[in-house]
């Protein structure tokens, strides 16, 4: 925390300097979140209200070879404190030089291609009280130095602070069964724990219609490793828990390949823990699929996309959805001046027969106004099963933002 506190006391001073005077843009939205079912849990509620706002101020100069890029985060959740929440996204001071070009402060970095799950993404950690997708990131103090040439582009990480995941309070839904005790001090398997010093480097190039990228970070998961019970109810069943992180080895590679309409896609770690009880093992994730786009599909503008993905772990099947599970979902892109986009789908565990379904939309409304809509649905859930959690917690979230 002491990393973000002096990058935002850095920031607030370029910021009253005359010298620079820079855009300011962001947005400010207020959300419903509505389920259909009352929750397992009787402190948890029905309908969510809750307001956020990101502000951005961004500056460059030297023709653009220097620039200043700040962006603040805040949510105020009606019921979850834990959802109450503020983060610095981006903080941070680039640099374009002749062959290289350096980021140092608060940023965000995406890796992947695939449409349901990144799996090679790992820079940043996931901001989860924000949505389940995992799709939310908070923001990761770095230094990172790029090369770009003709063979490709090379990336260069050094990540000085890690930043745990954030989870759902008592009252927050939808969130595991047992609580995910954030209050108290997490646990880190190895002497370091928050202050460890992470790494990581990434190759990426594309050849004609390929493209595709290597990467490989050492440093501190940003998935627990594990939960350990911190209290107990009067049954002696768990009350809440307590993340545990360790320390890893990820190697990943993540490609496409472009054939006319259609998008072929991949994405694979293996992972090797580093520290703690799981010392010297090692897991497998792949993501593989396409993507086929029936261009022009009602003899208009409009776009139809056909999107399939299978997901694969051979790791423990409590930990994540995605074990031995099939994607498949239609992209509806009007392609008119209000952005009108819709995507629906759902995932079926072909163990289980667990389906998770979803909608995703979102409209313009005139210049400054974006509307969006999610529907999530779960069926079939089986005890000892991530989704199990989620019986009784189909949602729908409608989101009315106003961007500046």
């Amino acid at each position: 925390m002491k990393h973000i506190i002096a990058g935002f006391v850095a920031g607030a001073a370029l910021l009253q300097n005359p010298a620079i005077a820079g855009d300011w843009s962001g947005y400010v939205s207020g959300q419903l979140r509505a389920f259909f079912e009352d929750p397992a849990d009787p402190r948890q509620h029905n309908t969510y209200l809750s307001a956020a706002a990101e502000p951005r101020y961004y500056e460059s100069w030297q023709g653009g070879d220097q620039s200043f890029d700040t962006r603040l985060f805040y949510r105020v959740d009606q019921h979850d404190d834990n959802r109450t929440h503020g983060d610095i996204r981006e903080m941070s001071w680039t640099g374009v030089y002749d062959t290289f070009e350096t980021t140092v402060g608060i940023s965000k970095v995406f890796w992947g291609v695939a449409e349901t799950q990144h799996i090679v993404d790992i820079i940043n950690q996931t901001d989860l009280v924000e949505n389940i997708d995992g799709e939310d990131k908070l923001g990761q103090p770095m230094v990172k130095l790029s090369t770009v040439r003709d063979w490709g582009i090379v990336d260069f990480f050094v990540l000085p602070f890690f930043r745990e995941r954030t989870f759902p309070g008592p009252e927050g839904r939808p969130r595991p069964e047992v609580v995910v005790d954030t209050d108290s001090d997490a646990i880190y398997d190895f002497e370091a724990g928050q202050n460890h010093i992470d790494l990581a480097v990434r190759y990426s190039h594309y050849i004609g219609e390929w493209e595709f990228g290597l990467s490989y970070f050492s440093g501190i998961d940003r998935l627990p490793s594990d939960f350990i019970p911190n209290r107990f109810d009067p049954t002696g069943q768990p009350a809440s828990v307590v993340p545990v992180y360790s320390l890893i080895n990820q190697a990943g590679i993540d490609g496409q390949v472009f054939f006319g309409d259609w998008t072929w896609k991949l994405e694979a770690i293996n992972k090797e823990y580093r520290s703690g009880v799981r010392k010297g093992s090692h897991t497998f994730q792949s993501v593989v699929g396409f993507e086929y786009t029936w261009v022009g599909f009602t003899g208009g503008a409009s776009d139809l996309g056909f999107v399939v993905e299978y997901h694969y772990s051979d790791g423990n099947k409590r930990e994540t959805i995605f074990d031995n599970d099939l994607a498949t979902a239609l992209r509806f892109v009007l392609n008119d001046a209000q952005s009108t986009e819709v995507l629906a789908g759902f995932t079926t565990d072909a163990d289980t027969r667990t389906i998770a379904g979803f909608i995703e939309a979102s409209r313009r409304f005139g210049q400054n106004w974006l509307l969006e809509a999610e529907l999530r649905t779960f069926s079939g859930t089986e005890e000892d099963r991530p989704l199990f959690s989620f019986r009784f917690d189909n949602f729908l979230q409608v989101d009315l933002a106003y961007y500046y």
